[in-house]
């Protein structure tokens, strides 16, 4: 090992350095104490090397920044504002300190963009690298999975499939070429997340961290209705002619990218004059499906997961 803890600890405390008047206490402490609200948004998820990020893939930083966005993006999916972050690594010992510096950059970065405070965590020694973030939000009105009504339109906050899109890229091998590639591999390392979007006026909402088929079939079930995605609605927004372009020169299928794809970060929404994309539309039913140019698409179910059986 290059390092000794108190290092690594000197380096966070310099990268995550912040005079918020929203914490009391932070980075230093046996724990964190902050200010409250009356009621508060909590999340948690975890990154390992191998499942959810490869080291030839990503930089440090990029890990950190995707790592940060997957926890914020749970916070606006509820309509709300992320305060705090806490942040627990797993490292093999074989990171250097710049590497370390990188890693908590990305992660500070991601959240100074969302207006959050990184106020602590752990830090342990394993045989992979791994980063598991909590973080806590706050909101005046929550939105749930399980307000969707008949009549509502479904709207997305950005396209999704970029993220898919450069996952594929990287998988193949492939060496395609334009801006689309860029945006593609971007989107996979570090997701952007629609901050400027308001969608505090939805019945309905969840990230977009699985597929649309996913999500909204869970959004569907919570609520007791029936989504019904609208492929040329979707094929009608701007970023759509670009990830079309890219599909198309891979020998992709797009609509599985947009379907299908998950790690995009965006959000999915019902409601009545969102902003962002409208995809489709609640109806009386169960379920979801998706139509093109009238007929149904019939797509393989969504093949991955992470506990895959064989």
């Amino acid at each position: 090992m290059q390092y000794t803890e108190a290092q690594i600890l000197k380096v966070l405390a310099d990268v995550f350095a912040q005079s918020d008047s929203r914490v009391i206490i932070g980075i230093g402490d046996d724990a964190a104490l902050v200010n409250g609200s009356a009621q508060q948004i909590l999340t948690t998820d975890l990154a390992i090397e191998g499942v959810h990020f490869r080291l030839d893939w990503s930089s440090a930083y990029e890990i950190g920044k995707r790592a940060a966005a997957a926890n914020i993006a749970d916070i606006l999916s509820m309509n709300g504002k992320c305060d705090y972050l806490l942040v627990a690594a797993a490292l093999t010992g074989r990171e250097s300190i710049d590497w370390i510096r990188d890693l908590a950059q990305g992660i500070q970065d991601q959240a100074v963009s969302a207006g959050a405070v990184v106020i602590g965590g752990d830090l342990s020694q394993g045989e992979k690298f791994s980063l598991a973030i909590t973080a806590v939000g706050s909101t005046d009105k929550a939105i749930k999975r399980s307000g969707a009504k008949v009549g509502d339109s479904i709207f997305l906050s950005s396209l999704t499939g970029w993220s898919a899109a450069g996952l594929e890229i990287l998988t193949k091998i492939l060496n395609p070429s334009g801006k689309e590639v860029a945006t593609a591999l971007n989107e996979y390392r570090a997701p952007t997340l629609d901050l400027a979007t308001d969608f505090s006026a939805a019945t309905s909402m969840s990230d977009v961290s699985d597929a649309i088929m996913i999500q909204g079939e869970q959004m569907a079930h919570a609520s007791g209705v029936r989504f019904e995605i609208d492929c040329d609605e979707i094929a009608l927004s701007e970023e759509f002619k670009d990830l079309s372009t890219l599909a198309s020169q891979l020998g992709a299928d797009v609509w599985s990218w947009i379907l299908q794809g998950g790690e995009d970060h965006c959000l999915l929404a019902t409601g009545t004059e969102l902003p962002g994309i409208r995809i489709g539309f609640v109806v009386a039913g169960t379920g979801i499906g998706a139509t093109r140019g009238g007929a149904e698409i019939k797509m393989a179910p969504v093949a991955w997961s992470h506990f895959s059986q064989d």
